[in-house]
């Protein structure tokens, strides 16, 4: 895992961080791709991942109820990967 440190800066009226093109090729992540923004208050972290456009035919709240199980069950599962 690679660390990176930016400062908040001012952007127009709003506070934001910039992201050198390197370290957005290193995920995929371009000009205009949409971003999947999970927030941890306990932890106090932002994760940011690109986002997936989801495929025909499956209904989106699927994605919702899969991360809500993977959530309820992380340790479970990583406990799994090393048997």
């Amino acid at each position: 895992m690679e660390h990176v440190h930016r400062k908040v800066t001012k952007i127009g009226n709003s506070l934001g961080v910039t992201f050198n093109k390197e370290l957005l090729n290193k995920i995929n992540v371009g000009f205009g791709d949409e971003l999947e923004i999970t927030v941890n208050e306990n932890e106090g972290e932002i994760v940011l991942r690109k986002s997936v456009a989801v495929p025909q035919g499956i209904d989106p709240r699927f994605f919702e109820v899969l991360q809500k199980n993977v959530n309820q069950y992380r340790n479970t599962i990583e406990g799994l990967k090393d048997r």
